[in-house]
């Protein structure tokens, strides 16, 4: 009895002071400023937020935890599927990466009104590369859309990965590999296409330009490697006839088209505007480089412009590169955008007997 007199004049007493200071309770016996009081503290050190975010680091420690161990297990258990691995982990964040530079250049394109000639080189590298390689992934997409073809494609994906895949999921060594199968493809049709200016230069009037075209063929096909101002000098017989980009026989463009890694296999009115589409982008390409200059670019970049313009660049030293590059640039930069028939020309004139070309394997 004592005991609960106590707690009850302890109580009156609580409230009476209450009362006294700030006037807040109401009805004697509950104010919700005192038990607020009691609460904000609560409140500030363990709020909703901040519950969600440390959820989250624990959450994403204990799966970067789980991954290094099951990364861990393949890699001495099965080290050949953990190369594989390891290079399709790589291959999608290095995707991802460039899908988030492709959405920055292009937003900058729409934003600002910039056209694709206008942007810098490495702006316009990426979008050509980015295009080429979503061009080549759609048909394995749509295999991987039925149910369970999954499973098919990681198959085919093994079995033929330099048909199916894009060079962000190749290893360094298929990367080496790939690159040097694709050119001993394309140096297939540097003679043809000799031939073929040979047997079209019967077609020129003016006998002086006629022996320049056969001069210079012969000197390819000798093994000598010409001069810019050489291949410059008969400029005018490839904006016409017989030699233009649309004038070209078809049979000649067929012998063309692989230069430029594309199919010959389609009808000649296609062949003749992808021609003329992609020599064009690789004419804007380069004065944008020329914009650069070639002394900017790092030796990754150097090795790909080399070897989109027809040269075997991973034979080769960075200062072979270089040197070939700024005397493709010399030819290039004297050039028309109706005379971008003498560009992808070119490549088998600078490229042919330069070494890293077919006659130096």
């Amino acid at each position: 009895m004592a005991l609960s007199c106590s707690s009850l004049c302890s109580q009156l007493s609580l409230i009476r002071h209450c009362r006294l200071g700030k006037n807040r309770i109401t009805h004697g016996l509950y104010s919700p400023y005192v038990v607020c009081q009691f609460r904000l503290p609560l409140c500030r050190h363990y709020s909703s937020s901040e519950v969600r975010r440390g959820f989250a680091r624990y959450v994403a420690s204990k799966l970067q935890w789980a991954n290094t161990k099951y990364e861990d297990f393949l890699k001495k258990r099965f080290p050949r599927f953990f190369l594989l691995y390891h290079t399709f982990v790589e291959g999608f964040k290095l995707l991802f990466r460039d899908a988030k530079d492709i959405r920055r250049i292009k937003g900058k394109m729409w934003s600002d009104g910039v056209k694709f000639q206008d942007l810098p080189y490495r702006d316009m590298e990426k979008l050509r590369q980015f295009r080429r390689d979503l061009i080549k992934a759609i048909p394995l997409v749509i295999i991987s859309i039925p149910p369970f073809a999954n499973y098919l494609v990681f198959v085919l994906m093994y079995f033929f990965p330099r048909q199916l895949l894009i060079p962000h999921f190749w290893t360094p060594s298929q990367q080496l590999e790939f690159r040097r199968v694709y050119h001993s493809l394309r140096a297939r049709h540097h003679w043809p296409v000799l031939k073929g200016l040979e047997c079209t230069s019967q077609q020129v009037k003016n006998g002086h330009l006629q022996r320049q075209l056969k001069d210079l063929c012969s000197k390819v096909q000798s093994g000598a490697n010409p001069k810019a101002s050489e291949i410059l000098a008969i400029r005018s017989l490839f904006s016409g006839p017989p030699l233009g980009i649309r004038r070209m026989s078809v049979d000649h463009m067929r012998h063309i088209s692989p230069l430029l890694f594309l199919t010959p296999r389609l009808p000649g009115f296609l062949i003749g505007q992808r021609l003329s589409s992609h020599g064009l982008e690789l004419l804007q390409l380069d004065r944008g480089l020329s914009r650069l200059g070639v002394h900017q670019l790092n030796d990754s970049e150097l090795r790909q412009a080399c070897y989109l313009r027809g040269l075997n660049a991973d034979v080769l030293g960075v200062n072979q590169c270089r040197e070939w590059l700024s005397q493709w640039l010399q030819v290039s930069s004297s050039l028309k955008d109706s005379e971008v028939s003498l560009l992808l020309h070119s490549i088998v004139f600078l490229s042919a007997n330069y070494p890293g070309g077919p006659s130096h394997h």
